[in-house]
């Protein structure tokens, strides 16, 4: 039988710390049941060399799944950097899938039920996918909005890239404070994302031809100005979380 990872790929030791950790996580994920992971009598353990090259998911994939796996940094297990039960020794001991040095996450959908003007969709997000927000845009369109085109080499609230960026720093700051707002924030971006993109669906379908790459324009500027919105709220709630964890804080009053 043809292996792709003999040909391909190696049994380092590096590689049970970087590589087969996240497969291990990916696969225990989309076949919780199909396989035992954990435990003293795990058939896959992170460390594994012979993990299954592939599999037939226990259950259809969604664009939520897709970056739940892409964020993820071991939730549930004793690996997780931010946990707070188990080994302390073994918090972080693997690479993440979502790291600081995540910069840019495109995802595509393509969707063969709807007309080919609009049957693309693409699904956004920017930094650290831990704490990012995953948005969706049509594709067939010439322009782009600024809050997302608009990103210069410096830090600026005014973009898409930046705000996320300040809100995954700040976040990781004080993790155990600010979680329950990126959960908020990721939950609402992607649920108003989806109630927008059936929106102008909806509205394609009785628009003229020749006016639907306009409407789909103004759909990606809604979109935009929907997370601009989103973002701007959840930085300002993740700031003043890590405000009231700075180390010079002081309970008496100055009075």
């Amino acid at each position: 039988m043809f292996n792709p990872r003999d040909a391909f790929g190696s049994h380092t030791d590096a590689d049970h710390v970087y590589n087969t950790p996240r497969a291990w996580f990916m696969e225990r994920y989309f076949n919780p049941d199909t396989f035992i992971w954990d435990g003293l009598g795990a058939d896959f353990r992170p460390d594994s060399d012979d993990i299954p090259w592939s599999g037939v998911p226990e259950r259809k994939i969604t664009i939520e799944d897709v970056k739940y796996l892409l964020s993820s940094h071991y939730q549930g297990t004793p690996y997780d950097p931010y946990g707070s039960y188990g080994d302390p020794s073994r918090r972080g001991m693997y690479r993440s899938i979502g790291v600081n040095r995540n910069d840019f996450l495109g995802l595509i959908q393509i969707r063969p039920y709807m007309p080919a003007e609009q049957s693309v969709i693409e699904w956004l997000a920017f930094g650290s996918n831990v704490f990012n927000a995953l948005v969706p845009f049509y594709a067939n369109v010439e322009t782009t909005p600024e809050y997302l085109s608009g990103t210069g080499e410096n830090a600026s609230t005014d973009n898409f890239y930046w705000s996320n960026r300040l809100i995954g720093a700040l976040t990781d700051a004080c993790y155990g404070k600010s979680l329950i707002h990126i959960e908020r924030y990721q939950e609402a971006v992607q649920s108003r994302g989806h109630a927008l993109i059936g929106k102008y669906d909806k509205e394609c379908k009785t628009a003229e031809p020749g006016a639907r790459a306009k409407l789909l324009e103004q759909a990606n500027q809604e979109i935009a100005d929907m997370a601009r919105e989103e973002t701007a709220d959840v930085l300002n709630k993740t700031l003043y979380e890590a405000s009231c964890l700075m180390k010079n804080a002081y309970a008496r009053s100055d009075a």
